[in-house]
């Protein structure tokens, strides 16, 4: 029985952190939570590859740059990050998708993808 604040993934067990360097997710606690407040819904936990970035450059989403202030040294290729569900089904319909890791993304994102599309790109 799951405790009743316990966030669960994909896989319906309880969510795995993604990544604490860099530090990830909308509350940058490394988990690809969210809530009513994460208006980009960043529920994917994604291994981001050169070419993703540069289609998230596109996009007008630069996560390549630096920005100090905010201690975010940019990301390269290989680098884990909770990324916008909806960024990911873009690059998923331009051919660009990342890996994910299934335990890492929240279940959240079930409503917007159907598992069988995710287990196509699960790290294994």
């Amino acid at each position: 029985m799951k405790a009743e604040n316990e966030t669960l993934n994909v896989l319906g067990t309880p969510l795995k952190a993604c990544c604490f360097s860099p530090m990830t997710g909308v509350f940058r606690d490394g988990y690809c939570k969210t809530n009513a407040f994460d208006l980009g819904t960043h529920t994917v936990c994604a291994q981001v590859t050169t070419a993703f970035l540069q289609f998230s450059l596109e996009q007008g989403n630069d996560l390549i740059t630096p920005i100090p202030m905010y201690n975010f040294a940019g990301l390269k290729d290989g680098d884990f990050w909770c990324l916008c569900v909806s960024r990911w089904i873009e690059a998923h319909n331009a051919g660009v998708a990342p890996s994910i890791r299934l335990d890492a993304c929240h279940n959240k994102t079930l409503e917007y993808l159907d598992i069988t599309v995710l287990n196509k790109y699960a790290i294994k």
